[in-house]
């Protein structure tokens, strides 16, 4: 069995779609311009197909597609490495915008990334043979970050997982410990960014790295920190 599956994928105009997928390592391996605008881009055992389309609106995108690899960490720092050397920063919100790598709740590790046209790509590796996701915490903070990851990270929904978060971090009565607290302020700054806000973002940035950690609890949320560094950079 030869059969092979290749995303075929909505954009306004090829050019700056092009430039982005070049900055992330693929190579361009077909291009015309009539009949109609079609491109091709390849990277390793990746092939996306591009189309123009008059009257497309790339903010209005549900294209996606999903990527399997077998190194989703090495993937992960070869697209922030290109991007970073492309638009000199990592864009966190907007179009283009690449989102951080994390554990899901479905057993897969996975980041998300956005080209200018509005498609998005998730990037995943199997961590798991049970893909179903699994139910929410019932701990109030763990429980908090299940839903608000969800949000923020699978319907990008910043909106409402910033509620999750606000609501969260501000009870009085339960306290979270230093883990808990340093990812519930990295994700809530990281949502924060992509909602524009600034004020919020540097506030819950600020408040996340004063927290103290044991090596152990370093090693918990070892992506959080990760996430912690890049948002400050």
């Amino acid at each position: 069995m030869g059969e092979t599956t290749i995303p075929m994928l909505p954009c306004r105009t090829l050019r700056p779609v092009l430039d982005f997928y070049a900055a992330l390592g693929f190579e361009v391996t077909f291009q015309q311009r009539s009949p109609n605008p079609y491109a091709v881009v390849e990277r390793g055992g990746v092939q996306l197909h591009f189309f123009g389309m008059k009257g497309y609106e790339p903010t209005e995108s549900y294209s996606t597609c999903y990527i399997r690899t077998d190194d989703v960490d090495g993937m992960y720092e070869a697209f922030r490495s290109g991007l970073k050397a492309a638009y000199g920063r990592v864009p966190a919100r907007g179009l283009p915008r690449m989102g951080p790598v994390k554990d899901t709740s479905h057993g897969v590790r996975q980041f998300l990334i956005t080209d200018p046209a509005g498609n998005c790509l998730r990037i995943g590796q199997q961590t798991s043979q049970d893909h179903h996701h699994r139910p929410a915490p019932r701990e109030t903070f763990a429980r908090a970050l299940h839903h608000a990851s969800l949000l923020a990270d699978s319907r990008d929904d910043p909106t409402g997982a910033a509620k999750i978060l606000d609501r969260v971090l501000a009870r009085e009565d339960e306290q979270p410990t230093p883990p808990q607290l340093l990812r519930l302020l990295v994700l809530r700054a990281d949502v924060a960014g992509r909602l524009g806000d600034e004020e919020t973002a540097t506030s819950a940035l600020a408040t996340a790295a004063t927290i103290h950690l044991t090596a152990q609890e370093r090693e918990s949320v070892h992506d959080d920190l990760k996430r912690l560094e890049e948002l400050q950079g």
